[in-house]
């Protein structure tokens, strides 16, 4: 079965299961996972493009990327957004956004109708390599992590830009997509990604997708979303960087445990594999 018929059409029950020995384990691999391709970002590559034009044809294509938004969530997902009004409490500041990592489609989009105003999500460099789609993420607001010192500092540095522009920097700590699943997963580089917040001294929230039963069939089993916004949980200037990392990676991850409780519906079951 390929990849997106995953997440674009209803699939036989039986298909619906995936046996885990980690939840670190990736159910969904691009062809250079699974060909263990390690993957660079192009030559001088620009994290901040510094032509305007180029900047204009971004701007007008995230505008483009959120409208469509806009019709797939609403009208596909059938998604309903709750917790939104408390992003009002970091009115005229950049903050971080996680979420949990549960449907590539969504999970492109799905930030973009909850934030209050233009995101810039953090990707792995492979999803560059994604065919048709991969080469205009960046032009929508991805942030591939750099793989050599020189790659670090620039995606650092442009982390810290843009919240200093006060956008939305969206990471999904969780790292690997688990179809539709209800549970959230450890955090496999624990509270490093929290230290943007921290540094800048800004806010973060939460954001966690939940499932549930359609109230009709037309598209058979297939679930419908309810996300939840929570937060705002802000570093404690008492404490040390360690400290506030760690702090906010439990706040973060408290936060989605909470919410993912109400979820109601398991479309996509996950069993761990017992060892014999």
């Amino acid at each position: 079965m390929a990849k997106a018929e995953l997440f674009q059409k209803d699939i036989p029950k039986k298909e619906r299961v995936f046996y885990y020995e980690s939840e670190e384990d990736d159910p969904i691999k691009t062809d250079e996972q699974e060909k263990k391709v390690e993957v660079g970002l192009p030559e001088g590559y620009e994290f901040i493009p510094k032509n305007p034009f180029v900047r204009l044809y971004s701007a007008t294509l995230f505008r483009i990327f959120k409208l469509f938004g806009q019709y797939y969530e609403r009208g596909y997902w059938q998604t309903k957004f709750y917790g939104r009004e408390k992003l009002k409490e970091a009115k005229g500041k950049g903050y971080v956004i996680y979420a949990n990592h549960t449907n590539p489609f969504h999970d492109v989009f799905g930030p973009a109708l909850a934030a209050d105003r233009r995101i810039f999500t953090v990707i792995s460099p492979v999803n560059l390599k994604i065919p048709g789609i991969g080469k205009f993420l960046p032009m929508i607001g991805g942030l591939p992590l750099g793989k050599t010192p020189e790659e670090k500092k620039a995606f650092n540095d442009a982390v810290d830009k843009r919240l200093k522009q006060k956008k939305v920097l969206v990471i999904y700590p969780e790292a690997h997509v688990w179809p539709y699943t209800t549970k959230i997963r450890k955090f496999p580089a624990g509270d490093r990604s929290f230290k943007y917040a921290v540094r800048n001294n800004l806010p973060i929230f939460t954001m966690t997708t939940t499932y549930h039963k359609r109230k009709n069939n037309k598209k058979g089993d297939l679930p419908r979303m309810d996300v939840y916004v929570d937060g705002p949980f802000w570093p404690d200037k008492n404490k040390t960087e360690d400290e506030n990392r760690a702090m906010l990676s439990k706040k973060a991850y408290d936060s989605m445990v909470k919410y993912s409780k109400n979820n109601t519906y398991e479309y996509f079951e996950y069993r761990k594999k017992t060892k014999k």
